[in-house]
């Protein structure tokens, strides 16, 4: 029995009510949702500079923010199974008021370094305790205000699912609008004061929502309720397949985005897109009338994985905007399949919140494979092609076409796989043929196995074990050219890549160059001796350059702190008697450079070099003050950097530890990033002169590329003949560039600048 008197059951909801049901419900579902996906960005800006800037972040913060989804929604689930109205209103209006008073935003206090080891683990404990309770109580919200809008007696809510759409709207904007819209014009400060000002009016939106469930009549909760009495309840079968469809696209969404970041590029925004795109897909197919309808989608599934086997066989360097787009194009497709299925099959409004409760499950599951167990298992982002095989057993049930043809299918695969598969084993002329035929040999599969879909209706297993094939085929004949070994940490995978002939090692994070070291000389010989610096490290760039300017300023050894190991190149710059101290984030990266078979620079000029291992914001604030000549600063992540080290306070450290003459150097060269005024900028905020320098090289060929470097000091004396050089240029900071503070950074506009230089 409800405590609260109700109207007379001959009584009807006005058009007015109706139309002031619909109204709060909805704003107070697209405010949530709005806070929801804002809090992501957010708040991951917020912590990553205690670890270094690592798209891993965003992938373990996925983890957390579906983990927590899910404790939501199962909260609301048995919230709703109390009958009486007044008791789940009341608390959970007490939830949202505990946690607003935890509120603003902000790191627990609890939570100090980061530990040696264990990264993923510690990322978690400092989001649950930092904003587990807040996230948890929004993360309530959609299943529970759509059950309390069935209970209102809403002539829509019989069907109430359209307002998930309307909450993925609200996900779909706030992800946008971060990027392009709160990070450029606000302040981290300011955008924590307007979230916690939105989570009080979400207070209020959900408070009036309350009232309005408390205030309706009897009779609509009596038609509910005999709504819900004649719905059959969905099996264990059905409930399991919903898990399993929320899985795969969930799980899908971090490993594309780990594909991306790592074996195409690490660009800007790319981080979020892949996200939008997912929202997009439950925003879509939750519509009464979806734009895109499920049966397109499902034709063109197959026609996508067999997009992502080509775009895996034909690498990431060739064509970058085709290949981004074509991985986002393809996951999208691939997601609206499985998403629509889900839709198609969502139960009656009774069993609403458990619907929800499977999904977040099922969300959290794929999040937890690709972003925690993926990570630890294997060397490789191998999580990539291995859901989007599963994504071929997303298929509904299907009536095979051609039966009696179809039925020999295991065996004619299984042969075709021999046929296939057996070549790598063996040396000779068919082995280098099919390397060089990759794409046709994989595609050519992997469009069987769209064909198999398509046309013939094939059962999804026999769709799905040829995808594996296809997919296998693009591991087995790798698009790299030359031997190549992978190196996965926490902190992304690296790949070192042996030329054909051996003539050079050359470490990459996706397509970005991080170093690179000759091995043998162009007659074959072996290199001996002393390594050379190449790529950005030669003595004729403009990192060496500086490094012997200092020198002939100082006219004694150096004293030199470098930020980030790569493949240790810059071992090679010191000469006898200096004393340069490494200062790195990721020990695989050591690890990898150290031994002789992958790069011979510090086993060769610096055999003893021990570098301080955590984030260097952190670890280089530790040493003592006014004791370096000379600080370099290159620590970027493929093309991400890791802003905390490019920002004011940043600045003031280095200038801190820099001795009375010496000079900071910083390694700017970026595809994506237009940084020179960035360094300028926080240079001159600590009175520091800067001198850029981006002299083309034109030896690309010998790995020797051209860099972008700006050194800074306090007098141009500091920076010796570099301050008269025509290659470097005294730059003053430009005063349309905001200077970028631990508070506020811009990464659209830094964006913003390359494209219209490159445009020039």
């Amino acid at each position: 029995m409800d405590s609260i008197a109700q109207p007379a059951a001959t009584e009807q909801p006005s058009t007015s009510r109706n139309r002031l049901l619909l109204t709060v419900y909805t704003a107070a579902i697209f405010v949530s949702a709005l806070l929801l996906f804002s809090v992501q960005p957010l708040f991951t800006k917020m912590v990553l500079p205690r670890l270094g800037g690592s798209p891993a972040v965003w992938s373990v913060a996925m983890v957390f923010f579906q983990s927590l989804l899910l404790a939501g929604y199962a909260y609301a689930h048995l919230l709703m199974q109390i009958r009486n109205r007044v008791v789940p209103v009341v608390v959970h209006l007490v939830l949202l008021i505990a946690a607003f008073i935890t509120l603003p935003l902000g790191i627990a206090s609890a939570y100090g370094e980061p530990p040696a080891s264990g990264y993923a683990f510690w990322l978690l404990g400092l989001f649950v305790m930092s904003i587990g309770l807040p996230f948890f109580a929004l993360a309530a919200n959609n299943p529970l205000l759509q059950a309390w809008f069935v209970r209102t007696g809403h002539p829509d809510g019989r069907d109430p699912y359209f307002l998930y759409a309307s909450s993925n709207i609200g996900s779909f904007l706030a992800l946008l609008s971060y990027p392009f819209l709160l990070e450029p014009i606000f302040t981290l400060h300011t955008q924590n004061r307007l979230w916690t000002g939105g989570y009080g009016l979400l207070i209020l939106l959900i408070a009036g929502c309350g009232a309005l469930l408390l205030r309706s009549p009897k009779v609509a909760l009596t038609d509910a309720r005999l709504d819900e009495a004649n719905a059959p309840a969905p099996t264990l079968l059905t409930r399991l397949r919903w898990i399993f469809l929320a899985a795969v696209p969930s799980g899908l969404l971090i490993a594309v985005t780990a594909h991306i970041s790592t074996d195409v590029a690490a660009a800007p925004l790319l981080w979020v897109l892949p996200l939008s795109l997912y929202l997009l897909t439950w925003v879509v197919v939750f519509q009464s009338r979806p734009l895109l309808p499920h049966k397109w989608m499902l034709m063109l599934q197959p026609v996508a994985i067999a997009g992502v086997v080509f775009l895996l066989a034909f690498g990431g360097e060739q064509n970058l905007l085709l290949t981004l787009g074509g991985h986002q194009l393809c996951f999208f497709v691939i997601a609206m399949a499985c998403h629509g299925e889900l839709a198609r099959t969502r139960p009656a409004a009774r069993y609403l919140t458990g619907f929800y409760v499977a999904l977040s499950f099922g969300g959290m599951i794929g999040g937890l494979f690709a972003g925690l167990v993926a990570p630890f298992t294997f060397s490789w982002i191998a999580e990539y092609p291995i859901l989007v095989a599963l994504a071929a057993l997303c298929r509904p049930a299907a009536n095979e076409r051609l039966a009696g043809i179809v039925k020999w299918y295991w065996l004619v695969l299984a042969a075709l796989a021999v046929a296939l598969v057996a070549p790598s084993y063996l040396a000779g002329d068919l082995s280098a043929w099919f390397e060089d035929h990759r794409v046709w040999v994989a595609g050519a599969v992997g469009i069987l196995a769209a064909l198999l879909a398509v046309s013939l209706n094939a059962d999804r297993w026999k769709i799905f074990a040829t995808v594996a094939l296809a997919l296998a085929l693009t591991r087995i004949y790798p698009a790299d050219e030359g031997r190549v070994t992978t190196v996965r940490s926490f902190f992304g995978v690296h790949k070192i890549v042996v030329t054909p002939g051996g003539y050079f090692h050359v470490l990459m994070h996706g397509t970005t160059i991080h170093g690179a070291e000759r091995f043998r000389n162009n007659d074959g010989t072996p290199v001996t001796g002393r390594p050379e610096p190449i790529t950005y490290y030669h003595k004729d760039g403009g990192i060496g350059q500086a490094i012997t300017a200092i020198r002939e300023r100082k006219g004694a050894p150096l004293k030199v702190a470098a930020i980030g190991v790569g493949s240790g190149t810059l071992a090679c710059a010191a000469e006898p008697g200096e004393d340069w101290k490494f200062f790195e984030i990721d020990q695989s990266m050591v690890d990898a450079a150290r031994d002789p078979k992958n790069f011979r620079y510090i086993s060769s000029c610096l055999p003893d070099l021990k570098p301080v291992i955590g984030d260097a914001r952190l670890t280089f604030a530790r040493e003592p003050d006014g004791v370096y000549d000379l600080i370099i600063v290159d620590a970027y992540s493929s093309d991400a950097i890791p802003i905390h080290l490019a920002t004011q306070e940043a600045m003031k450290i280095y200038k801190d530890k820099l001795a009375p003459h010496g000079a900071v150097v910083m390694h700017v060269s970026n595809r994506h990033l237009d940084l020179e005024p960035v360094v300028v900028g926080i240079a001159d905020a600590n009175d520091l002169k800067s001198w850029v320098y981006d002299e083309d090289s034109g030896r690309d060929a010998d790995y020797i590329f051209s860099t972008d470097v700006v050194i800074s000091a306090r007098a141009a004396e500091d920076v010796g003949k570099l301050a008269s050089s025509k290659q470097w240029e005294e730059t003053d900071a430009d005063e349309k560039v905001r200077v970028w503070t631990d508070d506020y950074s811009n990464i659209l506009g830094a964006l913003y600048r390359r494209l219209r230089y490159g445009e020039q």
